[in-house]
């Protein structure tokens, strides 16, 4: 069964119960997507598929044939940033680091559906372009705890990726 992981063909045989997120640890060695909570209540094993963010540990590999999956990995390298990772870096929106990962895929997805004029919870105007308040970012983004607390970094950082796209 044919998956697309960064952009790289692999070829699911394995074990028809295995999650997302343990196909993407343990076979294709892709250990920046992080095993948190495993039940869908953390965030820290985010990753995109075809563009929208879901939680790796509650999606079997088997479901995704043919999908676009996109993790950490694939958003940049350690010598070609993603803007969204340099801007953690700058703001210090990383602290211990373990749910960096998912909040940086999180972040990613949030702008495109931003963009694509997604309304959330505290949307004021459904009528209007959406904008990415405070507000709108810290609900948009309540699904991926950070225990260090680095909340108002990550917001600062998602604001400054924000500004830039003006």
């Amino acid at each position: 069964m044919p998956l697309t992981i960064n952009g790289t063909d692999h070829d699911f045989i394995g074990d028809p119960r295995t999650t997302l997120l343990d196909y993407l640890r343990d076979e294709c060695g892709l250990t920046g997507t992080k095993k948190g909570c495993d039940h869908g209540q953390c965030g820290a094993c985010t990753v995109l598929v075809n563009g929208q963010r879901i939680n790796s540990c509650l999606t079997l590999a088997v479901m995704h044939e043919d999908d676009q999956v996109t993790t950490i990995e694939g958003l940049g390298t350690a010598s070609n940033l993603h803007p969204l990772q340099a801007a953690f870096v700058r703001h210090d929106g990383y602290q211990c680091g373990y749910c960096t990962p998912g909040q940086i895929c999180s972040a990613k997805a949030m702008i495109d559906e931003a963009a694509s004029g997604w309304p959330s919870f505290v949307t004021a105007d459904l009528f209007e372009p959406v904008k990415l308040t405070t507000d709108e970012i810290r609900e948009r983004m309540s699904g991926n705890l950070c225990r260090c607390g680095a909340y108002s970094n990550i917001v600062d950082a998602v604001t400054e990726i924000l500004e830039t796209k003006r």
